[in-house]
């Protein structure tokens, strides 16, 4: 964080605790949830995401998210606590580091997942049955083809949650914490005149939403010039790339603006096992090992589409993941991917 000094000498001046409640295209203006108007040249649209709740489930001190600091705090501090038991509803990256962060700490771990396999939307089932044999071997309670039917207050304490699940089995914590995805926070800007939907804030190649507006971070959906189609990615290094880009598009005004064309990549640490992703992998895609060992959890798998490389993974193994980081960029056949002999 910039000092006020450093934000001064920027000609930056900060609003914090405000929130923006409308967004009129036509005044060039955004209106304040305490009823301010900020007239605007260019705009930056960075709202982010919200974390998506469980239906007809609010206001429950023992019903946790991780989406900021408080969040973070509060889920602390249940699982730092001696003997903490805790339920997570979801198995995609962050349900997963949850469990193995409260592992270490101690606690004892359930996890809720519709799905066959954890992360299995993200990486396919071959990766995602790794994944579940590394949680089981830590000691998680995978509850996999589940769902969480209901919710109520403990009945052996008083005081926690009671879930029963679609297995109809019954489970009791201390606390549930619901890790099931993000939603766009777009809700003010319903009737901007820009397109938005479930999908996020739709922008041209530039990140260019309107003229004079950008967007960026977890809820900008625009077109990646290497797979064709609109992507929305929800990570923490495409949000700082994307802001960037956004605000060089934004400062260029009629001039050329260069599409954002990134290899997408993300990283999960779980316990011991750094998991690193680049490209666009869907779990339908066809998935080759091309270094290491799936039993030994240090290997590189790469993935496939129509003939094309789409990405590659890697558990613990960063070096060699990154030399198919050039062959993702330029969008190379997966033949040529098989036949690189990783160095």
């Amino acid at each position: 964080m910039r000092t006020s000094r450093e934000l001064d000498a920027l000609g930056i001046e900060l609003d914090l605790g405000s929130t923006a409640a409308r967004l009129d295209l036509a005044e060039r203006s955004v209106t304040l949830a305490d009823g301010r108007c900020l007239v605007f040249d260019g705009l930056v649209i960075a709202t982010g995401a919200l974390a998506r709740p469980l239906p007809g489930i609010t206001g429950r001190a023992d019903v946790l998210s991780l989406r900021d600091l408080d969040d973070a705090l509060a889920l602390r501090a249940v699982i730092s606590r001696g003997g903490a038991r805790v339920i997570i509803a979801g198995a995609g990256f962050i349900g997963l580091e949850v469990a193995a962060t409260a592992r270490d700490l101690g606690a004892e771990v359930v996890v809720v997942e519709p799905l066959a396999s954890p992360l299995e939307r993200a990486l396919g089932p071959r990766i995602g049955a790794v994944c579940e044999a590394v949680h089981r071997d830590h000691g998680v309670d995978l509850r996999l083809s589940t769902r969480l039917e209901s919710l109520e207050t403990a009945a052996r304490s008083g005081s926690g949650v009671r879930c029963r699940l679609s297995d109809g089995t019954n489970l009791e914590a201390d606390a549930l914490l619901v890790a099931i995805g993000v939603t766009p926070a777009i809700a003010w800007l319903e009737g901007s005149g820009l397109e938005v939907g479930a999908g996020g804030v739709t922008c041209d190649a530039s990140l260019t939403a309107a003229p004079g507006v950008v967007a960026a971070g977890d809820l900008a959906r625009w077109p990646h010039p290497l797979t064709g189609e609109f992507l929305r990615v929800e990570h923490r290094t495409n949000a700082a790339e994307q802001g960037e880009h956004a605000a060089r598009s934004l400062l260029a005004g009629d001039g050329p603006r260069p599409g954002f064309a990134p290899v997408p990549y993300i990283w999960s640490d779980q316990y011991d096992c750094k998991i690193q992703v680049i490209g666009t992998p869907r779990p339908s895609d066809e998935t080759v090992l091309v270094d290491g060992s799936l039993e030994e959890l240090r290997f590189v798998v790469v993935y496939g589409r129509a003939g094309r490389l789409t990405g590659a993974l890697g558990f613990s193994r960063p070096r060699v993941l990154m030399t198919y980081w050039p062959l993702v960029e330029r969008g190379a056949s997966f033949e040529e991917a098989l036949a690189l002999t990783p160095s």
